[in-house]
């Protein structure tokens, strides 16, 4: 099959998003509109010139603009504008479940409430599944760069919504705060009955994989690609069938793989583990879902059967009740006989 005719098939094709920091689909366009809203001056002549400015040569880096990009989120409204944006882009792609992530603390150090973050974001999701048939789940996460007591202040702060938040996670700067760091408050969230995963294995080494999966009892890791060099890891990964949420274009522009022909997927797919493809922050790294599969598509010999099989992980892998895997599922499976 052709690149052109892949291409064809992965757009057609039901999907789900698994790995996605809603923060970080914040575009140049809508942030400068919402500065204009909130009457804050962005360090920026344009959003071309804001565009140019998204050049990274580490994590940390990426992050520092990040968090500055934050800064014009201020009220409920900008919330769900954000979230509305990021659902109009992927219904285009074809994706029908999302799981996202926001990051509470970088807004609660704003002095913006957890109830404005949260009520913003989870209306424009609600909508998204009544308007645009995506249904979600919602992840909190915890800045590893602060304290573990931080993280249970936040998590304080969470209560009277967690009926509606579905798990946690952990992002932000992985070199120099390993997830140990937080064994405690991943045991009280998952007494609290809340789904874990964490960001691991990007810049970390595999270690920071194992510390996850054995601390912090995660149901997936999120990166993971530094697995490889583990083989017992790998094998760890396998037999469980702990699911990877990979994001290529995140890989390419933090320079975890030098350019997209080296990027690891097929590795790991051939390794056997359950890997799903994600954008990650994409208005920061080049593209949503279907930007990364033709991404990869263009530069990694992936065959029909593996782009198929990539769309299934990313349901199995999903939070998804069985019942509603199976439906996604069998939708994928009638989708891909018809293409």
């Amino acid at each position: 099959m052709t690149k052109a005719l892949l291409q064809q098939l992965a757009a057609a094709l039901p999907k789900a998003e698994l790995h996605l920091h809603i923060e970080g689909s914040l575009e140049p366009e809508l942030m400068f509109q919402l500065a204009e809203r909130n009457g804050i001056t962005l360090p920026y002549a344009s959003v071309e010139a804001l565009r140019q400015a998204y050049q990274f040569n580490n994590l940390q880096e990426f992050l520092d603009l990040y968090y500055q990009g934050m800064s014009v989120l201020q009220t409920e409204q900008d919330f769900y504008d954000l979230t509305w944006a990021y659902l109009q882009k992927i219904a285009a792609d074809g994706v029908i479940h999302t799981e996202i992530f926001f990051d509470p603390q970088g807004h609660l150090q704003r002095n913006i409430s957890f109830e404005t973050q949260f009520q913003g974001i989870y209306r424009a999701l609600c909508d998204g599944e009544t308007k645009l048939g995506i249904s979600f789940r919602l992840i909190m996460s915890f800045l590893r760069h602060l304290s573990e007591q931080s993280a249970f202040d936040t998590l304080e702060q969470a209560m009277p919504w967690l009926d509606r938040i579905d798990g946690v996670g952990l992002d932000s700067s992985e070199l120099g705060h390993p997830p140990e760091k937080f064994t405690r408050v991943f045991a009280r969230c998952r007494e609290l009955g809340l789904r874990v995963t964490a960001h691991a294995g990007e810049e970390g080494p595999p270690e920071y994989v194992w510390q996850a999966l054995d601390l912090l009892k995660v149901q997936r890791i999120d990166h993971g690609n530094r697995s490889l060099e583990d083989a017992t890891l790998i094998e760890r990964l396998r037999n469980d069938q702990v699911p990877l949420t990979v994001c290529p274009l995140s890989n390419l522009k933090l320079c975890v793989v030098p350019e997209m022909s080296q990027h690891p997927i097929l590795k790991l797919l051939d390794a056997g583990l359950m890997v799903t493809i994600n954008s990650d922050d994409p208005a920061y790294f080049g593209g949503y879902v279907m930007d990364n599969f033709r991404a990869l598509l263009e530069n990694v010999p992936i065959t029909a059967a593996q782009v198929v099989q990539l769309m299934r992980n990313s349901f199995t892998g999903s939070w998804l009740s069985d019942m509603e895997k199976q439906a996604c599922l069998q939708r994928l499976e009638l989708a891909a006989l018809a293409s």
